[in-house]
């Protein structure tokens, strides 16, 4: 569903990928973690089409995202979450949710709303549905970020650190629906700096650091017996 084939990103001098390949599968469920200034969220701007490769190539379901399609190819494959919310503050949560499905996806008003208030439900906020941002709190703000993004129905799903700017207190509401949606048939990559949620919700776990990715695997091998030196020290540092 997703390749990354020798992706490479330079901002002027600073190199912050360097030679990254990843395949994920359809359905598959990936975490991304590693220290801040690691490339983490970089990698993810790449697959959405926000960030363009200096070199290497990326795909989406098998096609090439190149600067000419990734418009039409972001709006066919990907929606994004991000570490803030992105609401528009003077439309209602219900408008908020539909706009994407009406004017990208010219679906009707009556179809655009049917899904909006199905997805209200699985993020447990259907209550919310004509109420504005700002009356809102954090952690409900980002669920209805998910709401939305889970209304394009698109086939992949990205989160750059969806907890990140969240008040300590709010961010388990919002692991709570990833975790949910990691039961469904979704293609996720998630950065986040959240080890209990990555080791519970993830297929695989990616480390990241320096712009390389070092090691991956399964969670539970992953966390108890990482291989390599910098993944043992960066692990040993959070989960200690």
């Amino acid at each position: 569903m997703i390749q990354l084939n020798n992706v490479c990103k330079d901002f002027g001098h600073l190199t912050v990928l360097k030679n990254i390949n990843l395949h994920v599968s359809e359905g598959e469920k990936v975490a991304i973690i590693g220290p801040s200034g690691s490339g983490k969220s970089t990698l993810i701007r790449c697959i959405n089409g926000l960030e363009e490769p200096t070199s290497g190539k990326v795909f989406l379901n098998g096609e090439h995202l190149v600067h000419t399609n990734k418009v039409m190819m972001v709006r066919t494959y990907c929606a994004m979450v991000f570490q803030q919310f992105n609401l528009y503050p003077h439309m209602t949560v219900l408008k908020n949710i539909t706009l994407a499905p009406v004017k990208l996806q010219k679906k009707t008003k009556a179809e655009a709303e049917e899904i909006a208030y199905h997805y209200l439900d699985v993020v447990g906020l259907r209550d919310k549905a004509h109420a504005y941002p700002a009356t809102l709190s954090g952690g409900q703000q980002q669920r209805i970020a998910i709401a939305r993004a889970l209304a394009t129905r698109q086939k992949i799903l990205l989160f750059d650190e969806p907890t990140s700017a969240l008040d300590p207190e709010m961010v388990q509401e919002v692991l709570d629906v990833i975790i949910r949606l990691s039961h469904d048939a979704i293609t996720m990559v998630v950065v986040t700096h959240e080890m209990a949620f990555a080791r519970q919700a993830a297929d695989r776990v990616i480390f990241m650091d320096n712009g390389i990715l070092v090691e991956e695997g399964k969670p539970d091998e992953l966390f108890s017996n990482p291989k390599n030196e910098r993944t043992r020290t960066f692990l040993g540092k959070i989960l200690h």
